[in-house]
């Protein structure tokens, strides 16, 4: 059976993403499509790799680190990648968490705020 390949425009498709954002990714190194003249293609590792880039992105990490990330399989292997992996997320759910902190007492300021000048009006 052959190994599925689709377009660009297919995996723009598939992961909701735009075909300015796929050659970017694919400029820096987080990408590497086949290409047959103008045209590129998307197999398993590549959809493999967005995966990872897009659940990066959503939990907070840079570019730059999900490439390295990406890289250190290739170059040290699965458990060196797992290991590395276990530190980076330790600290960013350590960033995450004292984003939440700092956005809880935004909120309650302003819904004080919201709440006094409620309390105003009405008089």
């Amino acid at each position: 059976m052959a190994e599925e390949r689709i377009t660009l425009k297919e995996m723009c498709a598939k992961f909701d993403v735009t075909p300015r954002t796929l050659r970017y990714y694919e400029y820096i190194e987080l990408l590497f499509p086949e290409k047959e003249g103008r045209t590129r293609y998307f197999g398993p590792t590549e959809f493999a790799r967005m995966e990872l880039i897009l659940r990066g992105r959503r939990f907070g990490f840079s570019l730059e680190q999900i490439r390295q990330w990406l890289e250190m399989y290739n170059q040290t292997g699965e458990r060196e990648q797992m290991e590395i992996w276990v530190e980076m997320s330790g600290r960013q759910i350590d960033e995450l968490e004292s984003r939440k902190v700092q956005l809880q007492e935004t909120i309650d300021e302003l819904r004080g705020l919201r709440d006094r000048t409620l309390g105003e009006m009405q008089k």
